[in-house]
């Protein structure tokens, strides 16, 4: 593959000498390292002492495991030579504060879907780069204000999913070269697609418009939605919308009835957040069901908040139900021609 679609190349081309930018891309090439190690880590799991076992739990009250914690300390390591406002993780209770002249502020999750590591399913990294304003508190500002987003999944390619605001692009890891190179630039969500992806074992704990956004799913060519659907679930919320960023679909963790559920269980600021940047740019929409989740600001750093994200015209179906409308077609389809076009 040519030079000019390595990673590197990609991240100096967009920083060029604005100081601002230069200072994103010194973020991105230390998770860029980290996740290298990471991947080489996880790659040998048991055989470097990595076998998925609990140690306690993490700030926030989460279980966590071995990898959890080596994944946190490879990517601070990796940061300590990144100017940085402040540093958020999933695994610290407090933000990390930093030199305070530095013009960004950075958010992380160092291991997603890691009660997958003892299956071997596919799990990753998420961050989020902000703009440091010295008379806000950090990560304070709404996710329009993310400068970039982006997330690792460490599956069967090891591969870096990456917005900088001006679209998406995919780099796979050259595990020879151990180099990113770019395998897709602009991607496209496909507006509708008829994949969901949600855990249905907890059905009899959601809310109405979630059980009957289902509902219709499940009743296939003969329902609202005038076609047959699939459902997948991985529990990996990187490897979920890597699977949209490619074909497209649906995906909900929301809100249910369930003691510490009532608003989720992903967590705004690094999570959500960066995620719903990187859907956003590559076509799609991100909302709780009721709101814009980049119109959202968070209030404590381990805010958590229901999470519905893929296809736009599918979201917007969801959004509707949820509005208490009861759509005959997904918005913007003419209820006519809603069985050809779903």
């Amino acid at each position: 593959m040519a030079e000019e679609s390595s990673f590197a190349a990609h991240i100096a081309r967009y920083a060029g000498r604005d100081p601002l930018r230069l200072a994103v891309a010194a973020a991105l090439h230390a998770f860029v390292l980290a996740s290298i190690e990471i991947s080489e880590l996880i790659g040998l799991g048991a055989l470097a002492g990595i076998t998925g076992q609990e140690h306690g739990r993490n700030a926030d009250g989460d279980r966590q495991k071995d990898l959890d914690i080596r994944a946190d300390q490879l990517i601070r390591g990796a940061l300590t030579t990144v100017r940085c406002a402040a540093l958020a993780s999933e695994e610290a209770e407090a933000p990390e504060l930093g030199d305070a002249t530095a013009p960004i502020s950075i958010a992380y999750d160092p291991l997603d879907g890691s009660s997958n590591i003892e299956t071997n399913t596919s799990v990753g990294t998420i961050f989020s780069i902000l703009p440091h304003r010295p008379t806000e508190l950090p990560f304070t500002a709404p996710g329009s204000a993310q400068l970039a987003a982006g997330f690792v999944v460490y599956g069967p390619q090891t591969s870096l999913v990456l917005t900088l605001g001006d679209g998406v692009c995919i780099f796979t890891l050259d595990r020879i070269q151990r180099v990113y190179k770019m395998i897709r630039e602009r991607v496209e969500i496909p507006v509708s697609a008829n994949e969901f992806a949600i855990n249905a074992s907890n059905l009899r704990h959601w809310e109405a418009p979630v059980r009957g956004f289902v509902e219709d799913c499940l009743a296939g060519a003969g329902g609202p939605l005038g076609s047959n659907f699939n459902m997948r679930w991985i529990a990996s919320l990187v490897a979920e919308v890597y699977r949209i960023l490619i074909r497209g679909g649906v995906f909900l963790y929301p809100a249910d009835t369930r003691e510490g559920y009532a608003d989720g269980r992903l967590r705004l600021l690094y999570e959500a957040h960066p995620m719903a940047l990187i859907i956003e740019q590559a076509g799609g929409a991100a909302s709780t069901g009721r709101a814009r989740i980049l119109d959202l600001a968070a209030q404590t750093l381990h805010q958590r908040v229901p999470l519905i994200l893929g296809s736009k015209q599918r979201v917007a179906y969801i959004d509707q139900k949820h509005s208490g409308a009861s759509p005959q077609a997904e918005p913007g389809i003419e209820p006519s021609l809603a069985k050809t076009t779903a």
